[in-house]
């Protein structure tokens, strides 16, 4: 069977970030401008591909003042840094529907291998005679290993923005050509 090319569905799909504000909360946001395609091999999946790449000024918390601040030198340098990505260089498979993913994240031009935990939702067709499949996946990363360093030590203790940074990506492709079919 070949590999068969899929392209995720941003209107269907989310990749949203939380992370920890004066250290008794969490803030959460999301980016809205981004693309990705995913190689899947259904005879071996361990053999897949993911590529995702994101506008990093389409950071987006909805709170204007905050998105400008994560826009800038201070976080994402969206300026000299427009894009992060992620590319996968390996995948495990853990059960039918459970797999752990490797690859390189490059945020603020700084490349990091992170692990993540991939859930497989299923499988249908769509109205439109289009084939879908959906998947949720998840890591945390330190954002002081990407060069986002800025923060506010507190009068109490503690500091303003956390240092652990949880990920999620709600995913849904769609299905476009084969792959040396």
């Amino acid at each position: 069977m070949p590999t068969t090319k899929w392209t995720f569905d941003t209107v269907h799909s989310s990749l949203a970030f939380s992370v920890r504000h004066l250290m008794i909360s969490k803030v959460r946001g999301r980016f809205d401008k981004w693309t990705g395609t995913l190689d899947l091999d259904d005879a071996d999946p361990t053999a897949s591909k993911i590529s995702i790449r994101i506008e990093a000024a389409s950071v987006n918390t909805q709170e204007q003042q905050r998105d400008d601040h994560l826009r800038s030198v201070d976080f994402f340098d969206a300026g000299n840094h427009p894009e992060i990505a992620f590319e996968s260089t390996g995948v495990k498979k853990l059960s039918e529907q459970n797999y752990n993913v490797t690859g390189d994240l490059t945020i603020r031009g700084v490349t990091r291998e992170v692990e993540g935990a991939v859930e497989v939702l299923g499988r249908a067709r769509d109205p439109w005679g289009g084939f879908r499949a959906g998947f949720s996946a998840t890591t945390s990363i330190d954002r002081k290993d990407f060069g986002l360093l800025f923060n506010v030590p507190l009068d109490g203790g503690g500091v303003l923005v956390g240092e652990k940074v949880e990920i999620v990506a709600e995913l849904e492709a769609v299905q476009a050509v084969a792959i040396g079919a």
